[in-house]
């Protein structure tokens, strides 16, 4: 029997899980940090951290399952879309943070595109009809033009799983799905970096990577040291499992085009995968981590999904906190014993989830989040149940805005799906029958097998043969007739807001950089 470790860097914590070959996990371990935000709309993070959360957490599953390192044929490292990328100096070593994907800071750099780039040409060539400071080239810009110094000392800008991967082999490269994310400076058609784009936005080709590996080939293998102190074999393959949402999909046996898949953790990526990109709908398009040169995953999604909880969590539930320091129940599921008794539409609240501003599909610095609909009879449980039922609503403005036929059931993954009541109101919310994963181990799970392809340690038709997914949670058409109604005040509420969310972000300087 061979093993795989798949290791996903999120942007809360790097998650490690070993697997056999049959697809029976046996060990798993999470490590937890932070991300910096210094000024409003401005998220940032040092690599160390995510260094260390993938030494840690495979250095524990390595230990709690027991297994004999030369038994472990490979590990497969996905990351969070890391926005710019670390700026690496000559000795590899990062300059500044990583300007993560929820940096919306580079606006004036969105402005100066749109006024000085060709954007026909720039949609054509990266598949991405929309610029806007989600994406990793406007960061980039930002760090040009606003530091100088940091921005002669960068050699290189590596994303964070092809930056630890370099860390654990020695190896530069790039996956794909990381370059194609990374946006303005990639050439979708062709596979390549794209000198067109990069003379435009004055961006020397040579701070790129320039060698690109796919998800199912070998990037790099250990070093002596790093597999010594890691506890695995010198040697051990290494592959980069690309973006990590990507990665999920692929966790979700999602190898062919046609099936839609949200992935919702901090942010929420709502998906599908094509052989085409999918242009005029405002989505965000890239390749896809498996077969990079023929597939494609085009997503739109809410920014602050998971986060948003989170918030509310940290901020007012300081109650249940504490009482899950002392053994009580978890923080989440305790506020959700309370909300889980409220009915559709939380008698009159609606949240528009835009905490950090939004991306696909609104496309919107200024976007600002929102409780409407607050009186005296509303409860933390109320607000709490409004919080979940706007990442619900944000799913489904995202469904609508892709425009396909998304056949019988659609996929929802993260943390979200261990509480089966959001599950079955993402069913009534959208109107689709909701399909969950077996195991929470998404991006994890593609790694492994990702992995296991690379090293000829498993076949396609292997991973294919996984129980990956469980059964289909059907919506109830009475609340799914409620929340028609919510959704359409929903999608309102932003219209009829989006002029004030405009002038309090000039009012209180939040776009100044």
């Amino acid at each position: 029997m061979k093993y795989l470790i798949g290791t996903d860097i999120g942007t809360s914590g790097t998650k490690s899980i070993l697997m056999d070959t049959t697809g029976k996990l046996l060990a798993q371990d999470l490590e937890e940090y932070d991300v910096l935000t210094p000024k409003p709309l401005w998220a940032e993070q040092w690599p160390n951290v995510w260094l260390d959360g993938v030494k840690n957490s495979i250095r524990e599953v390595v230990k709690k399952s027991g297994i004999d390192a030369k038994d472990i044929a490979g590990v497969g490292i996905s990351g969070l879309y890391g926005g710019s990328g670390i700026p690496v100096d000559e000795n590899m070593e990062p300059v500044r943070p990583d300007l993560i994907w929820m940096d919306r800071r580079a606006a004036k750099e969105t402005e100066w595109v749109k006024q000085n780039v060709d954007l026909d040409r720039l949609s054509e060539i990266t598949g991405n009809d929309v610029v806007d400071p989600y994406y990793g080239y406007t960061k980039v810009l930002w760090i040009k033009n606003h530091e100088p110094e940091n921005w002669q000392k960068t050699k290189l800008f590596l994303p964070p799983n092809n930056y630890v991967i370099y860390k654990l082999t020695g190896e530069v490269s790039i996956d794909y799905s990381a370059a194609g994310n990374i946006g303005g400076f990639y050439d979708i058609n062709k596979g390549a970096w794209s000198r067109e784009m990069m003379d435009a936005m004055g961006v020397p080709m040579d701070k790129m990577p320039q060698k690109f590996v796919d998800a199912t080939e070998i990037a790099g293998y250990l070093t002596d040291e790093v597999a010594s102190d890691l506890g695995l074999a010198p040697h051990t393959p290494v592959i980069a499992g690309g973006v990590d949402v990507g990665a999920a999909n692929i966790g979700m046996g999602v190898l062919e085009p046609g099936r839609y898949v949200a992935a919702i953790g901090s942010s929420m990526n709502a998906a599908l995968v094509s052989d085409k990109p999918i242009k005029g709908k405002g989505l965000i398009v890239w390749p896809y981590p498996y077969k990079s040169r023929d597939l494609v995953y085009n997503f739109s999604g809410s920014a602050t999904a998971g986060a948003i909880t989170k918030w509310f969590r940290d901020n007012f539930a300081g109650l249940e906190v504490e009482a899950q320091k002392n053994g009580g129940d978890n923080a989440y599921v305790a506020l959700g014993k309370e909300s889980d008794k409220l009915p559709a539409g939380s008698e009159g609240l609606v949240v528009l989830p835009y905490f950090m501003g939004e991306r696909a599909p609104i496309w919107n610095s200024d976007a600002k989040g929102t409780i409407f609909g607050l009186s005296l009879v509303h409860t933390k449980a109320h607000v709490y149940h409004a919080f979940q039922e706007a990442v619900c609503y944000a799913l489904r403005h995202s469904i609508e805005s892709t425009g396909e036929n998304l056949g019988d059931y659609i996929v929802i993954a993260g943390g979200v799906t261990q509480s089966p009541a959001w599950v079955q109101m993402f069913a009534d919310v959208t109107g689709y029958a909701v399909r969950t994963p077996v195991e929470n181990a998404e991006a994890n799970l593609g790694d492994v097998m990702l992995a296991g392809i690379a090293t000829d340690t498993l076949t396609v038709d292997q991973v294919q043969q996984w129980q990956v997914l469980g059964d289909k949670v059907e919506p109830n058409p009475k609340n799914h007739e409620v929340y028609n109604q919510y959704y359409r005040l929903y999608r309102k509420l932003y219209t009829d807001l989006g002029t004030d969310m405009k002038e309090l972000s000039k009012i209180s300087g939040i776009q100044e950089s």
